[in-house]
């Protein structure tokens, strides 16, 4: 389905998946996850996520080109080095920690569902087709870019 691709800013996705996260709560607890412990997580999920992505639109922003996901068209440059050298997705990554922060503070078995979903729209509506527009655009290096660093981690 090629109409989604590149059509919702990946934080409004990330956002509805919270929303919706926190709309299910309550049909299938996690009683392991419940108190400090969920807690400690969600707090050490989350900060994690806003570092790595901070650190991401940080190195686009010094590299000069677009931290716009809608129109990867107009990277101007394969930025590989810093938090690049290690995954592709920092800010994706990062999205996907903060969402994982959400499951365990909710601790519930639904929100960790929905982030698998999240996972796969991103990976399919926006990365796969990210990863398409920047190999026409930049193509050996950007192929060799992709054989060195994985995706997510």
């Amino acid at each position: 389905m090629k109409s989604l691709e590149h059509k919702i800013p990946p934080p409004v996705v990330a956002l509805l998946a919270a929303l919706l996260m926190w709309w299910l709560r309550g049909f299938y607890p996690l009683s392991l996850l419940a108190g400090g412990t969920g807690r400690t997580l969600a707090m050490l999920s989350v900060a994690a996520g806003f570092m790595i992505a901070a650190v991401g639109v940080t190195a686009f922003r010094r590299a000069k080109t677009t931290v716009d996901p809608l129109h990867p068209d107009k990277a101007s440059t394969i930025v590989d080095s810093g938090i690049f050298a290690y995954t592709r997705n920092p800010m994706y990554l990062g999205m996907t920690l903060v969402l994982l922060g959400v499951c365990f503070h909710l601790a519930e078995l639904t929100a960790f569902l929905i982030l698998a979903l999240f996972i796969r729209f991103i990976s399919r509506y926006q990365i796969q087709p990210e990863e398409r527009i920047l190999l026409e655009k930049f193509g050996e290096p950007y192929q060799a870019y992709l054989d060195k660093v994985p995706r997510w981690i």
